[in-house]
């Protein structure tokens, strides 16, 4: 598969997050509210009583239903002074079952999609589809092919390269080059293919790679197979740390780990902070997790589809400053979101600062004694 390359730089991924964010709250302090008529794909004669279609692809990962559903539907509702409304559908990991959500939000002629792609090639048809139809369809969180109209997500291979060079840094640190295994993600999500190239970029010269494997549809069961197998292959005693692409998969690795009888584990990397890896973190279970603001990401995909449909371009286009390539379309308008190493040295200034967790949900009679180690208590 081709893999949707962001051309952009770390300066811009920055710029990019802080001009988002302070989009964002101007938008919500009513200081963007004209348009100028010009956009393609908007109907500016539809205001506030509209309909955004949310089609998100799988349940593995729990941001999906716990923070990006509810904080686009949340955002939609106060842009449009809760005259708008988000109709949502999950694929389940299946491709079939996602174009055919497609289909129904095409026949219901909801106003703008909003699509996290299972496949970001097999949604090129159903997009096509939708703008076919005249809706508008912005890609969130991964790169879809076909027409889209804008994309929301991070800088993807930075994800990659910050959980790279946690493990180098780790292992460094004891003096070791050390064995890593290196648990990609799906081989259909471009988002994958860019998470490996960043932590690649950071691990080739630096450890060695004693296993590799892609990860289909990032199932945590397909994960955790896979690591039976590399630590047969290497021996338990000999992986010194374990590069996964996102917290499900790191949670079944650790389990395959300990199964194996390994009670000093080794670090292990993350994505998306889930509760169950941040309790780990903190736990010292898992090395680390990438934060990405759930609220920023989530807000940011809202304020765009708003624009896009209300006809708001110079919203749309002050939103949208960066620039990427699809391999069917150049120069899509996007936002990139910035990321953040979370450890246990930072949880307070992530996740509890950003709301995302209160302590009491971290800090469950099981983690409390690790909580109060690191000066979390309720």
């Amino acid at each position: 598969m081709n893999p949707c390359t962001p051309r952009t730089t770390r300066t811009t991924l920055v710029t990019a997050g802080l001009t988002a964010l302070s989009l964002l709250s101007l938008s919500a302090c009513g200081a963007f509210g004209g348009s100028d008529g010009s956009g393609d794909s908007a109907s500016p004669s539809k205001r506030n009583d509209i309909t955004v279609g949310l089609l998100l692809p799988d349940d593995d990962a729990t941001r999906y239903e716990k923070f990006d559903r509810p904080l686009i539907a949340e955002r939609v509702g106060v842009l449009t002074g809760k005259e708008g409304k988000v109709v949502y559908a999950n694929a389940g990991g299946s491709t079939a079952e996602q174009s055919r959500q497609f289909d129904r939000m095409i026949a219901d002629e909801v106003d703008v999609i909003l699509v996290t792609a299972v496949d970001s090639r097999a949604v090129g048809p159903d997009v096509k589809k939708a703008k076919a139809a005249g809706i508008p369809v912005i890609a969130y969180d991964r790169l879809a092919e076909g027409p889209i109209d804008a994309y929301v997500s991070h800088d993807n291979e930075l994800v990659g390269e910050v959980q790279g060079r946690a493990i180098v840094d780790e292992l460094s640190g004891k003096g070791e080059k050390g064995k890593v295994v290196v648990m990609n993600g799906a081989p259909a999500d471009p988002n994958a293919a860019l998470f490996k190239k960043g932590a690649l970029n950071e691990l080739n010269g630096n450890v060695e790679i004693a296993k590799a494997y892609d990860t289909d549809k990032w199932r945590p069961e397909v994960a955790k197979a896979n690591m039976e197998k590399a630590i047969d292959a290497i021996g338990a005693g000999n992986v010194d740390a374990v590069y996964s692409a996102n917290d499900s998969m790191a949670g079944a690795v650790i389990e395959a780990l300990e199964e194996a009888g390994i009670s000093d584990l080794p670090p292990v990397t993350g994505q998306d902070a889930d509760l169950a890896a941040v309790q780990r973190i903190v736990a010292g279970t898992q090395h680390m997790t990438v934060y990405k603001s759930f609220r920023l990401a989530a807000g940011g995909a809202a304020e765009i589809a708003v624009a896009r449909v209300q006809g708001r371009d110079i919203q749309f286009d002050s939103l949208t400053v960066d620039r990427v390539d699809s391999a069917t379309r150049k120069d899509i308008p996007t936002m990139l979101i910035p990321v953040v190493a979370l450890t246990r040295d930072n949880i307070q200034d992530t996740v509890i600062r950003d709301d995302v967790y209160e302590v009491k949900d971290i800090c469950t009679a099981e983690y409390r004694a690790a909580c109060a180690s690191i000066g979390l208590t309720p």
